[in-house]
């Protein structure tokens, strides 16, 4: 093994020699905090390469974009209350830019985030933060556990080193994590714009999750390699396990209100997304040797994230695990690893109840969000957030490879498989998010179609998180390969309130954010004995019809819905408690109790009492469809939302048909049509 001095030497040699020659095509900056110049860099996308540069049984992880985005600071001598690993034997850090940007020439910039000071060369928030580099160090710990390659086993000992310089070892927020630094190695716990908590350092955040996750990973990577430095992470681990126990598990077996729904007062932030990234890491710490504190952590944390489980199968959010516990409205796809943590809780700690929430929603939801055209960033809980994120695509990979792992159901490693897809061209604009030859990924695809072609920390950790899921998984990578184009969709649309074919009502056009939610435009207001007409359009099949309706605590309303003569259903609504939700009021979605024939194009609401605030609706197909193709064949996935078997047309191939819990049922073709359970999906490949 390498000692410390060369560790160093070898990864930002590498780094630097990026730095000076890496040209590759034009990539996009990371996730949802980009700078706002990052839209700048959208571009009309590219026709995917058919996954050329990975052939067949090649790897398609590829470090250089990701090496090229480290560098390396030396903090300033004695700053209290951080430090790390030999810092003052290997005084320097190695860390990922934030953000690359696209530069003439194929190259790319390496850029922080925020304005920059030109006179001090600090940049508004910093050159590196905290999130990037416990993410930028798993993926390095995983390559080195899957390949055994060297440089990312030193790479990955560089960075965990970083990891816990960015913790606060002393003093009331022992434990928590600032998280930007400055080029120059300066910490900036109160960065602009703001982020909170603020300081960074001084509660529960993100960072503080992510922490736990990076050092869970690498105490289990070292612990037989080098057991001195896996010592060290351990006790950082306690000290990071010691802050999350007092901000939040003090709280554990408290539950409270949120929009009259009982929600668990003992997430991260509030948050299940953020619980969960603590969870991996949680549970990769348990499943390395006994450690009763993690394991009880890891518990707690599983069943307040199991507990965010909504909906059922015809209704929103369809068995989705939501994200947040002050808003029963909103779901997003970045951060969305719940059910990887569900599943990773339940191997580590052999509890098979932990798993079903994780299972629900990779078989209802997971399969509406494929139909509906794939990981956005946001429904709120209308789907108009289309901007599509690798931190979405590759959450949900993640979070179908762990359920499938846990389940052994080949149906939700074949899910996985068409989800992985979107990186390699099966997407809304035909464009490959992720190259094999460069390990580039594109920071964001828009609802137009156009790539943001910058190439941040957040993109380039995910997509390569993504490709390492690939190469351990053989079979996946090879279905995924093989798909790039989107051939034939058939799922769940919107319709705007304020494209009524008809209404005597009032339109407006309300502050969008809500506190707890998202208008997606207008707004329809209907009073008692106002109606609105909407075009639904036709389908193959029946649609669920969700109206999307903003109710005050305590109002009440009701109207019928009708599709031709018949009453499709009556809706009476009571606006529920408030609880720790942000808003006085709720924007959710309503499911009509009878679905709207195939053929009735026509939707009619008539109010009967009260107010009525329209966002628009929701059409589900009771039985939706996606068909994804290749240079080697296609593959059709159908999904069912209804609540009884459904005779399903589909085409000819090899078939697969899963009931609600992703378990194989016996099917067979009869001219050209299956039986699909109720809440099921089917695989067909031809």
């Amino acid at each position: 093994m390498s000692t410390s001095a060369q560790r160093r030497a070898r990864t930002v040699g590498l780094a630097a020699a990026a730095a000076l020659a890496l040209t590759v095509p034009l990539g996009a900056t990371a996730a949802a905090a980009a700078p706002a110049a990052a839209a700048a860099a959208a571009a009309a996308p590219a026709a995917a390469p058919a996954a050329a540069a990975a052939p067949a049984g090649a790897p398609v992880t590829n470090l250089d974009h990701l090496d090229f985005l480290l560098d390396e600071a030396t903090p300033p001598a004695g700053v209290d209350g951080h430090t790390t690993y030999r810092l003052d034997e290997e005084p320097a850090l190695v860390m990922p830019w934030t953000y690359a940007d696209a530069r003439p020439g194929g190259t790319f910039e390496r850029v922080g985030g925020g304005p920059l000071d030109p006179v001090t060369g600090y940049w508004g928030q910093g050159a590196y933060n905290a999130d990037d580099i416990t993410r930028a160090a798993v993926v390095y710990i995983r390559h080195w556990q899957q390949t055994g390659d060297d440089q990312s086993r030193d790479t990955a000992y560089e960075l965990l080193r970083s990891v816990a310089y960015f913790q606060t070892t002393e003093g009331p927020d022992a434990g928590n994590v600032v998280l930007w630094m400055q080029p120059d190695g300066t910490l900036n716990p109160s960065a602009e714009p703001v982020e909170l908590p603020d300081p960074s350092d001084s509660g529960e955040s993100y960072w503080l999750a992510r922490t736990l996750w990076a050092l869970g990973e690498g105490y289990a990577a070292f612990k037989d390699e080098d057991p001195e430095f896996a010592s060290f992470l351990d006790d950082r681990f306690d000290l990071s396990l010691d802050a999350l126990e007092r901000q939040v598990l003090t709280r554990y077996g408290e539950w409270t209100v949120s929009d009259g729904k009982r929600v668990p007062a003992w997430l991260i932030t509030d948050g299940a997304d953020a619980s969960a990234e603590a969870a991996l890491g949680l549970a990769a710490r348990v499943e390395a040797g006994p450690d009763g504190a993690s394991a009880t952590a890891l518990r707690q944390l599983a069943k307040g994230i199991a507990a965010m489980s909504e909906g059922s199968v015809r209704e929103w959010p369809y068995n989705a695990v939501l994200p947040w516990a002050q808003s029963r409205a909103i779901w997003h796809a970045w951060g969305s690893q719940m059910p990887a943590a569900l599943a990773a809780a339940s191997a580590a700690l052999d509890d098979r109840l932990l798993a079903r929430p994780a299972v629900a929603d990779a078989a209802s939801f997971t399969t509406t969000l494929l139909t509906a055209g794939g990981p956005d960033n946001g429904w709120n809980p209308s789907p108009f957030d289309r901007v599509q994120i690798a931190y979405g695509a590759d959450s949900r990979v993640q979070s179908l490879l762990g359920v499938a792992e846990v389940t052994g159901s080949q149906g939700f490693a074949d899910l996985a498989a068409l989800q992985a897809a979107w990186f390699f061209g099966a997407n809304h604009a035909g464009a490959q998010m992720y190259d094999p030859a460069t390990g580039v990924t594109y920071d964001g695809l828009q609802p137009d179609g156009t790539v943001n072609r910058n190439s941040g920390a957040e993109s380039t950790i995910h997509g390569l998180l993504t490709a390492l899921a690939l190469d351990a998984n053989p079979g996946v990578k090879e279905h995924a390969l093989g798909l790039t184009e989107v051939v034939d969709r058939d799922g769940l649309e919107w319709v705007e309130a304020e494209d009524a074919l008809s209404t005597d009502g009032d339109i407006a056009t309300p502050e969008s954010w809500t506190g707890e939610s998202s208008w997606s435009g207008e707004a329809l207001t209907l009073t008692r004995g106002e109606h609105a007409v909407f075009d639904i359009g036709r389908d193959a099949t029946a649609r669920w019809v969700e109206p999307v309706i903003w109710t005050d605590e305590g109002a009440k309303s009701a109207s019928t819905w009708r599709a031709g003569r018949g009453v499709v259903s009556q809706l009476r609504l009571t606006g529920p408690e408030q609880g720790i939700s942000p808003a006085t009021g709720v924007l959710l979605p309503h499911a009509l109790r009878t679905a709207v024939p195939s053929d009735r194009r026509q939707l009619r609401v008539d109010v009967t009492r009260g107010e009525v605030e329209l966002d628009g609706l929701i059409v589900r197909p009771v039985v939706s469809r996606l068909v994804l193709g290749g240079a080697d064949g296609r593959t059709e996935l159908v999904h069912s939302a209804a609540v009884t078997p459904q005779r399903v047309g589909v085409g000819a191939g090899e078939l697969a048909v899963y009931d609600a819990r992703g378990r194989e049922t016996r099917a067979k073709i009869v001219k050209g049509t299956i039986t699909l359970p109720a809440g099921g999906f089917a695989i067909i490949e031809r």
